[in-house]
């Protein structure tokens, strides 16, 4: 298992939605940060849209890529197959092995063979690209209809992208989604979170933590998955912390400290 980041460590300092900094983090710069901090694959999620770039700049990201011995691997949000073909596209000149695809409300809203169907019909291109695609289960998406979907294709070229905190949104804990997506996990994420009482006791909250410092059962997650080979990505849920520059200091200091924890983890794995 290859320790990898995804570029949502970094939500902050890229931007998200209508919070985004006077100078956002370019992919070369977050490509530069993964490889400093020692990890071995980075993952482009939704949140740095490589879609956006002219062939020019994906192919210097790629020679970037090789330079520094960083594996490359792209995503999406929800499913739609134009975005995921034009993706598959960017994988093959990027050399990515994966595609990771985040299924959400909207996804959840699409009958299940009608979204079979979908997915199922661009899995020769995938397969042309030497790249296979990691759906991804999100806050809006149950674990139990994700397992169907994959278990209806059948593919090699397409697994499940196992996020273990995603799903408590969707009324899973993790130890739930873990033992439900693990048989067909070819993608992993590992974050970890804390849940905080209300001061006045009014019910709870889930916040981001640095890894090792929560609830995940790192060693736990990494057992179910077992020892096939897969990148196994670090991201996190780095509440805003009032300003830019106070966030680019907590995303770098939360991801050096990820990076230790995550590699750590994966020796001790590889000893178990």
């Amino acid at each position: 298992m290859t320790p990898g980041l995804g570029s949502y460590a970094f939500r902050w300092s890229i931007g998200h939605k209508d919070r985004v900094p006077s100078d956002p983090m370019t992919p070369l710069e977050v490509l530069t940060t993964a490889a400093d901090l020692g990890f071995e694959v980075l993952q482009y999620a939704d949140n740095m849209p490589l879609h956006r770039l002219e062939a020019a700049d994906l192919d210097g990201l790629s020679a970037a890529a090789r330079e520094a011995g960083v594996a490359l691997e792209v995503g999406i949000q929800t499913f739609d197959a134009d975005l995921a073909l034009r993706y598959l596209e960017i994988a093959r000149r990027l050399d990515a092995r994966i595609l990771r695809v985040a299924l959400d409300a909207e996804d959840a809203a699409t009958p299940l063979d009608d979204l079979t169907r979908s997915v199922a019909a661009i899995l020769p291109q995938a397969r042309a690209a030497d790249c296979r695609i990691a759906i991804e289960n999100h806050f809006d998406f149950p674990s139990t209809r994700m397992a169907d979907l994959l278990d209806r294709v059948d593919d090699p070229a397409l697994g499940a992208c196992l996020d273990v905190a995603n799903s408590i949104c969707a009324g899973e804990w993790p130890d739930e989604t873990v033992a439900i997506l693990a048989p067909h996990t070819i993608n992993l994420h590992l974050k970890d979170y804390v849940i905080r009482p209300d001061p006045y006791g009014a019910g709870f909250a889930i916040h981001g933590c640095p890894l090792g410092e929560g609830r995940t059962d790192i060693a736990g997650v990494l057992a179910a998955v077992g020892h096939r080979p897969m990148s196994v990505i670090y991201e996190h849920w780095l509440p805003w912390p009032g300003s830019f520059e106070a966030a680019r200091a907590e995303e770098r200091e939360w991801t050096a400290a990820g990076a230790r924890t995550l590699k750590d983890a994966l020796r001790r794995q590889v000893g178990a």
